[in-house]
């Protein structure tokens, strides 16, 4: 079994719903989640003139290859509306795999640990709060201290477990 941490956020339209639909597709789609951060609503990074989002980590237990999960989740996407019309543009629902296993994985279109992970609060508040000693195994720290040395001062509030 391969442990997968999923990031979810979504800005537009009735964003918890989403979210949960999300991972009722995951589950029913991909494996049950097994720990699940609480609720975050971040400003909107890398565009910042768009609506606030709602922020979500979970963390699955899976026998699914990582390619496998990834075209999964971009189904699940399509299936929620999800618009792929500008970087970093407004959307029902994104699904990021954080990490799977400790593997790194450099491939077209599939990058794990995701790239921009450790510079983004709204990655890292959920994540501290389920797995703080993860590691990451490009960095070689564990989440914790990651979120200790960041530099995003993106305003951040738990909304609920």
């Amino acid at each position: 079994m391969h442990s997968v941490f999923l990031l979810l956020g979504s800005n537009l339209g009735n964003r918890q719903l989403f979210l949960q639909q999300a991972i009722e597709h995951i589950e029913r789609e991909i494996a049950p989640v097994t720990k699940a951060s609480s609720v975050y609503e971040t400003q909107s990074w890398g565009k910042t003139d768009l609506p606030d989002y709602l922020n979500q980590v979970i963390n699955l237990e899976t026998d699914l290859p990582a390619a496998k999960i990834l075209e999964k989740i971009l189904a699940i996407e399509l299936i929620l509306g999800r618009h792929r019309d500008e970087k970093w543009g407004s959307r029902t629902i994104d699904i990021d795999i954080l990490f799977y296993d400790d593997v790194v994985i450099s491939e077209p279109g599939l990058q794990i640990p995701h790239p921009e992970l450790h510079k983004r609060r709204f990655t890292l508040e959920p994540l501290l709060e389920i797995a703080p000693q993860l590691i990451h195994p490009v960095l070689n720290k564990n989440i914790s201290d990651i979120k200790n040395e960041l530099q995003d001062n993106l305003l951040i509030k738990k909304l609920y477990f």
